[in-house]
């Protein structure tokens, strides 16, 4: 009889496990979009008076809309979802607190220099086991960015930003400059609603790429 109970109580431990790691691969990665500045933080301000709070808060808008569309929608949060200022330390500790598998922060350029335009990618000049991710996605974004919507592409660089520093040693992290406000054609691509979209669809498409294929080959 007691033979028989362990034997029992054996295969119920297998099932356990079995259901622990079925649940386990159903899990979605978490992407953690960081949408810059807000509140009073405006960030950069365009030649036509648009604020970069205010376009990055847009595109994530527009994201989380297509996200709904999709039959099976990413696992997707945001460091904030209207226009209150959060702090750079909330907006990494969200990332660690969720356990985020990706972490992507939003934000707009600005130069003294009117000619200045494209889009920069910037990853954490430190080093993790995450890095060459970063370094990876990064180069994969200005590309794909360049290519559906034509805009220039600045490069991939490295920089100590907070929020890259402080999340590279849990996931891939990287920051978009999304062109410059500063700048009258990239400042008056942000004025049109459809481009928001434009923006967006590039956007999800490329995050659910790197949900459904990972992160790399």
């Amino acid at each position: 009889m007691k033979k028989m109970l362990k034997n029992v109580s054996f295969v119920i431990l297998l099932l356990k496990i079995c259901i622990i790691f079925g649940q386990e691969t159903a899990i979605q990665k978490r992407i953690i979009i960081d949408v810059g500045h807000g509140g009073k933080d405006s960030g950069a301000i365009g030649v036509n008076g648009i604020q970069e709070k205010d376009v990055v808060l847009d595109i994530v808008n527009e994201i989380l809309k297509l996200n709904n569309d999709l039959d099976e929608p990413l696992d997707i949060y945001l460091t904030r979802y209207k226009d209150t200022l959060i702090l750079l330390s909330d907006r990494t500790k969200l990332a660690k607190t969720l356990n985020a598998d990706l972490f992507v922060s939003l934000h707009c350029n600005h130069s003294n220099n009117p000619n200045a335009r494209g889009i920069e990618v910037y990853v954490a000049n430190a080093t993790s086991q995450y890095s060459k991710d970063a370094s990876w996605l990064a180069f994969q974004l200005q590309a794909a960015l360049n290519k559906e919507l034509g805009f220039e592409s600045r490069g991939v660089k490295f920089a100590n930003f907070q929020v890259l520093r402080e999340t590279i040693g849990y996931c891939p992290s990287v920051l978009l400059e999304l062109g410059f406000l500063s700048n009258w054609d990239e400042g008056s691509y942000y004025c049109k609603s459809n481009n928001f979209i434009a923006m967006a669809k590039v956007l999800i498409q490329y995050l659910k790429y790197v949900v459904h294929e990972g992160v790399r080959d």
